[in-house]
C-alpha cells in the first residue's frame, strides 16, 4: 500500500467503529435481546423514541443488525462473528500493512526515562522479561504473574534463573496451591502494597513502578533504565532491600552448572552452596573498573576471590556489563 492508501485504510476503520450518541447503546440491547421493536429499544435505554429509527437504520447499514419491515418494525440482532468479520479481516491486512511502515524507536537512546500510561509499563515489563538470557529479578503482584505466566515458564525452559518477589502475600496462593517452581528458580512473598514492581534482565534492563501506576493512578509513574549500572542499582534495592524482608515460598531443584551468568553475585550464591572438593572452571568478561573497558579476565583471579572450589563447571559472563 502506498501512504495514501494506508490513511485511507485507517480512515475507513475509523469510520467503521465511530458510533453515534445512541447507536452503541442500542447495538448491546438488541443483542441482549435478540428481537426488538423500536418502542422496546426506547423503554429499555435512554433514547429518545424520535432518535430510534434512524439509530436503529445506521445500525442496519453498517451490517450490524437486520429490520424486518412489519408492523411495528423488528430490529434483529446479527452475529457478531459475522457482522464484525469484514472489519477483522480488514485490521488484519491493515496492520500487516503497518508493520512494514514500522520502525523501532531506538529507546536505549536513553538511560532513564518515565511513563505514566499504565499499558506502556505493562509493555515494558514484558519487553524486559522477554529480553533476559541469564536472569531475571521480579517484583510482581499476583495477577502479572498470572499475565506473564506463560512467558516465565519458557524463561524457565530455556534456563533463565528467576528470582520472583510476590505481593501482597495476603493475596498470594499457597505454595501447595501453584507450582512456583514452574516460573521462578526462588519465589518468595512480601507483605503490603507498598512493595514496588520490578523487572530486571541480565541486570540491563529494567523497569520499576509503584502497584499504584497499574491502578490507573494518573499521579504515578514508572521508570525505565537502559543502563547496566543503572538496572544493577535497581536489582541491587529489590535483593538487599526487599527480598530479605519476603518470606520463602519455593526454590526449584535444577542442574547449577554450566551456567551462564549475567551477575558475579549469583554465580557467587550458587557457588557458596556447592560441593568443597570439586573442580570449578570459569570464564569472566566484564568492565575494567579503572578504564571502562569490557575484556575478558584472568579466571585464576575468581578462584582466589572465591577462597573454595566448589562444585561442577560454569561459565561465568556480563552482557554489556
Amino acid at each position: 500500500m502506498t501512504s495514501e492508501d494506508l490513511r485511507g485504510a485507517l480512515e475507513r476503520v475509523s469510520e467503521r467503529f465511530d458510533f453515534g450518541e445512541y447507536e452503541a447503546e442500542a447495538y448491546l440491547v438488541v443483542l441482549r435481546h435478540g428481537e426488538l421493536t423500536a418502542s422496546e429499544i426506547a423503554d429499555r435505554t435512554e433514547i429518545p423514541q424520535p432518535r430510534v429509527y434512524d439509530t436503529v437504520r445506521s445500525l442496519a447499514d453498517n451490517g450490524l443488525v437486520e429490520l424486518r419491515e412489519s408492523r411495528p418494525m423488528k430490529v434483529l440482532a446479527l452475529d457478531p462473528r459475522a457482522a464484525f468479520d469484514d472489519v477483522r479481516t480488514a485490521l488484519d491486512d491493515l496492520v500487516e500493512e503497518l508493520e512494514h511502515e514500522f520502525t523501532a524507536p531506538a529507546r536505549d537512546s536513553e538511560a532513564v526515562a518515565l511513563v505514566k500510561s499504565r499499558s506502556t509499563i505493562l509493555r515494558y515489563l514484558e519487553e524486559v522479561i522477554d529480553a533476559a538470557d541469564y536472569e531475571l529479578v521480579l517484583s510482581l503482584t499476583p495477577d502479572l504473574l498470572a499475565r506473564f505466566e506463560e512467558t516465565l515458564v519458557a524463561k524457565q525452559a530455556e534456563g533463565v534463573s528467576t528470582d520472583l518477589l510476590l505481593s501482597p502475600a495476603v493475596d498470594v496462593p499457597d505454595p501447595g496451591e501453584y507450582d512456583y517452581t514452574d516460573v521462578a528458580t526462588r519465589t518468595r512473598a512480601r507483605r503490603g502494597v507498598t512493595t514496588p514492581i520490578v523487572a530486571v534482565a541480565d541486570g540491563v534492563h529494567s523497569v520499576y513502578a509503584t502497584q499504584e501506576a497499574l491502578r490507573n493512578d494518573r499521579d504515578r509513574y514508572g521508570v525505565i533504565f537502559n543502563r547496566s549500572e543503572l538496572g544493577f542499582l535497581v536489582s541491587g534495592f529489590l535483593n538487599t532491600v526487599v527480598w530479605t524482608s519476603a518470606r520463602q515460598l519455593a526454590t526449584a531443584d535444577r542442574e547449577r552448572f554450566p551456567r551462564r551468568y549475567a551477575t558475579i553475585r549469583r554465580c557467587v550464591g550458587d557457588l557458596r552452596d556447592g560441593e568443597e572438593d570439586a573442580t570449578f572452571y570459569a570464564s569472566v568478561r566484564g568492565r575494567d573498573v579503572v578504564t571502562g573497558a569490557i575484556k575478558p579476565f584472568d579466571t585464576g583471579s575468581v578462584r582466589r576471590f572465591l577462597g573454595r572450589r566448589p562444585a561442577g563447571t560454569g561459565h561465568l559472563s556480563r552482557p554489556g556489563a
